[in-house]
């Protein structure tokens, strides 16, 4: 351990909000991945900020956490900080038509705001797995819905430390991206402009999008979500089962039988086993399909 480090480190955040060598299959929908180096969880913008400038000021590796749902943490873990943003930031406030909520709020957790208040236009989130940071980042989608088509502004975090408003248009989403991870920034804070609904309306639409969900998705066993980006023209799950993978395994991962779209962990897979298998799944569609599959998981650490 860097003891000068952790020392600065301590003066920032309480010791109970820091956790050293913690196992990272705690803190990700797959449910593996070894330990990190140092687990942060800080609760505000301020602490927020000054973890990460006490680690690029020490050249201290970081990754920011949401709830894990779109990642693959290597088995033998993370050389450096795991900043987790998360449910000690994760409040929501409506004014009139526009729900704004910190970074660490569930996307459950913000339609359900929305249908508390009345409000119509987010459904389509409900189901999807991850915080508003995380979908703000990727510009989250599903059911004919991406959060481009409600987002008004995101408050960030710079490198350097500044926190800025930018619009929807200077984010510039576009399909599973946005400007965020090639600046460097942290998603503090998202607004959503909606529109006045029907609640009974707004709840069957969320029941009806749910029980879509548990009928074709494996939500039984840990998975990060679609394993792939939808190639332009194509459906990744039909390439995937039209290449003959529906079932494919490598140790403890499998292509779903459900849906061959996502890689799931039954029960007993390393982080090597799912590198292995999303590898493996790439290059039989190239060659079958001749489709170059991209993945939509993102993998930190080392395997």
């Amino acid at each position: 351990m860097n003891y000068n480090f952790e020392e600065q480190l301590f003066t920032i955040i309480d010791k109970k909000k820091i956790l050293r060598d913690e196992p990272m299959k705690s803190h990700t929908t797959f449910r593996v991945g070894g330990p990190a180096d140092y687990f942060v969880i800080p609760e505000g913008d301020a602490q927020l900020r000054d973890v990460v400038l006490l680690c690029r000021k020490e050249k201290m590796p970081y990754y920011v956490l949401g709830n894990g749902s779109n990642l693959l943490v290597g088995d033998k873990g993370f050389r450096g900080v795991v900043i987790q943003i998360f449910k000690d930031m994760n409040r929501i406030t409506v004014d009139g038509d526009v729900l704004t909520a910190q970074a660490g709020a569930s996307l459950a957790m913000a339609a359900n705001a929305a249908l508390e208040h009345g409000l119509t236009g987010f459904e389509f989130a409900a189901g999807i797995p991850g915080t508003l940071g995380g979908a703000t980042v990727m510009n989250a989608g599903a059911y004919g819905g991406e959060l481009k088509d409600v987002l008004v502004s995101a408050k960030v975090l710079t490198k350097e430390g500044e926190i800025r408003i930018l619009s929807n248009e200077e984010l510039e989403l576009g399909y599973r991206r946005s400007i965020i991870p090639e600046k460097g920034y942290i998603v503090l804070e998202a607004s959503i402009g909606l529109s006045p609904g029907d609640k009974g309306e707004i709840k069957a639409r969320m029941d009806e999008l749910r029980e879509r969900r548990i009928s074709k998705q494996p939500l039984e066993y840990p998975s990060a979500g679609s394993t792939f980006k939808r190639p332009e023209g194509y459906f990744a799950g039909k390439l995937i089962q039209d290449a003959g993978l529906k079932g494919f395994t490598v140790g403890g991962a499998q292509v779903s039988d459900k849906h061959s779209g996502f890689v799931i962990n039954k029960g007993d897979a390393t982080a090597a086993d799912i590198r292995e298998l999303i590898c493996q799944v790439s290059r039989r569609v190239k060659e079958v399909c001749g489709v170059e599959l991209e993945p939509e998981v993102k993998q930190i650490g080392e395997f």
